[in-house]
């Protein structure tokens, strides 16, 4: 089929600033004429030329409601900006982690290898005609794109005046695997299905003792269960977890895809994982049932996850420093030792405990994966994550569920390998309080106040920067507040020069610091689609062994009271309680 290259005239939409997790909107906002393809062209306008014509560029992502428009008309777009090849997973299905993977691991038939991808995807966010959609740029490292194309493209969103488009190209099958021929005024283009899951098997496998893992899962007295929200996990779910480790199929929850999630919230933590959190014995009701020894959920895309044991959550802080801890035993990619450690700025200081203890390279940096993509690139980090549910390593350039999922069990059959014909297994719950027993415990909680208004938000963010360099007058609201709670020695708004390329990210959330190790952070986030989220985290350290057994929300109960004076929230947005606590 040949095909021929239209110009189409267009003018520029307000708010086309991709941020750290790509550009998210409503549905209605995308399916406005000319939206989305003018973010495209201004994307392939941003790349050098090499990047684009005669290139290799992934197109899939976690199957949300317009994904499948979206990928025939990025697919047309590709053909008339002189793209060689398109890879799409097949139903237009790729995780993030997946689609990472694949730009840096996949070879073509030719020997080609893409240098870039799209990614269809609004995270954890809900999806459906009224929900959220997202897309972002991924590079040829297979993580996001840094600062300074975003910046391009969002410069030339503003200014954008035309695209291009083969408008006669038919739209592909993506539900069958094969390649489809065209021919363009520069030459052949083809569009590759793929299958979604191979490339994450062999991978995961290159990673992990899949024998060792599949051990532990025949066990009678283990038991597990993942639930992938109806997001892309489940494309891999029943290969990984059934296929190759043996697990019961009635162990996965949720595990097909859907464009609406079910209608669910695809954001794996107590509030949204109702199911999974019921079936662990966490839920309000008690069904009598013994709940399974190991839990976990990933998000819409994949890259999220949540960790559970019978009973029992594992904060994310206390996974990344977990799974640090123990992944040279356990994990055989490891095996030679971790190059460093890194972990966000809101993310409890627990990892920052295991790199002092194990003489690792530590690094804070600013919310955003591209940061440890940096850092990994520049071989100074093997392990990473950040509290709201990333976990990852340096086999790709994005956070990973499936891996993190891996990764536990991993240290589960490690830990029990010797003892599965024992009385009793290791279990989630003892592995945490081993660590703390050994390390000490950061009690720790984060309260986000979604779609709060937009002003109100950065009004309360202005007034704690006005504070700030007035530690008296902080610490009189704070005894105000409770007598209990320790002085504030410093509080700053967090400033990163990165190692790597000296680049500099200001601004990144207010920090108050505690005489006894405590601190709060206040972030605004912009990983929503309307409004603005406000993140509030708290965080104590216990280091004595007869303190580290209490409720987290009982310890902190004194800070959080801090917190909301200190920020004034609810006179600043009319909040009483936040939206979703974890």
């Amino acid at each position: 089929m040949v095909f021929e290259v239209s110009k189409v005239p267009t003018t520029p939409f307000d708010g086309q600033k991709p941020g750290t997790s790509g550009l998210r909107k409503k549905v209605k906002v995308f399916v406005q004429p000319h939206y989305l393809h003018n973010f495209v062209q201004s994307t392939f306008n941003a790349l050098t030329p090499e990047k684009v014509r005669g290139a290799t560029l992934v197109v899939s992502g976690d199957g949300r409601y317009f994904s499948k428009d979206a990928i025939q008309i990025i697919i047309k777009m590709s053909a008339a900006n002189g793209v060689r090849r398109v890879w799409v997973g097949q139903n237009g299905l790729l995780s993030t982690p997946a689609v990472s993977a694949v730009i840096r691991e996949r070879v073509g038939a030719d020997g080609s290898k893409a240098t870039g991808a799209f990614i269809l995807t609004a995270s954890h966010n809900p999806g459906g005609p009224n929900e959220d959609f997202g897309i972002k740029y991924n590079m040829e490292n297979g993580g996001p794109a840094p600062e300074a194309i975003t910046d391009k493209i969002f410069e030339n969103t503003k200014t954008i005046k035309e695209y291009l488009i083969a408008e006669g190209l038919p739209n592909v099958d993506i539900s069958a695997i094969g390649v489809t021929n065209f021919t363009g005024p520069e030459g052949q283009f083809d569009v590759e299905v793929f299958d979604s899951a191979s490339d994450c098997v062999k991978l995961m496998k290159s990673i992990f003792d899949f024998e060792l893992i599949r051990k532990l899962l025949s066990s009678p007295k283990f038991t597990f269960c993942y639930d992938a929200l109806h997001g892309v996990g489940g494309a891999y779910a029943n290969r990984i977890f059934v296929e190759e480790l043996g697990a019961q199929k009635s162990s996965l929850l949720n595990c097909v895809p859907k464009e609406d999630f079910g209608g669910g919230h695809p954001d794996p933590n107590l509030t949204y994982a109702k199911e999974l959190v019921e079936r662990m014995g966490l839920g309000k009701s008690n069904s009598g049932v013994e709940p399974p020894e190991f839990g976990a959920a990933s998000d819409g895309d994949a890259d999220r996850n949540m960790i559970l044991g019978k009973r029992f959550f594992v904060t994310p802080s206390d996974s990344v420093a977990i799974l640090a801890a123990n992944a040279v035993n356990a994990i055989p990619y490891f095996s030679s030792g971790l190059k460093g450690v890194a972990r966000s700025m809101p993310t409890s200081a627990a990892l920052d405990v295991v790199a002092k203890n194990l003489g690792l390279k530590f690094f804070e940096v600013p919310t955003g994966w591209k940061f440890f993509g940096n850092l990994m690139d520049a071989g100074m980090c093997s392990i990473c994550g950040e509290e709201s549910f990333g976990t990852g390593s340096d086999h790709i350039r994005e956070k990973d569920g499936i891996w993190a999922v891996l990764a536990w069990l991993s240290i589960l059959a490690y830990k029990n390998k010797e003892n599965l014909n024992g009385d009793k297994l290791v279990s989630v719950e003892d592995i945490v309080r081993q660590h703390w027993a050994t390390y000490g415990r950061h009690y720790y909680t984060r309260y986000d106040y979604e779609n709060v208004d937009a002003g109100g938000a950065k009004d309360l963010m202005a007034n704690m920067v006005k504070m700030m360099p007035t530690l008296d007058e902080i610490n009189a609201i704070v005894k105000g507040a409770r007598s209990d709670v320790s002085k504030v020695v410093n509080a700053d708004e967090f400033e990163y020069k990165d190692p790597v390329d000296g680049s500099v990210s200001k601004n990144q959330g207010i920090r108050f610091f505690f005489e006894d190790g405590s601190r709060l952070v206040f972030r605004l986030s912009g990983t929503g689609s309307e409004g603005a989220t406000i993140r509030l985290y708290i965080e104590q350290y216990e280091k004595d062994p007869s303190k580290i057994g209490r409720e987290s929300q009982e310890a902190l109960a004194p800070l959080v009271e801090v917190a909301l004076k200190l920020s004034k929230m609810q006179e600043f947005t009319g909040r009483s309680a936040p939206t979703v606590i974890t």
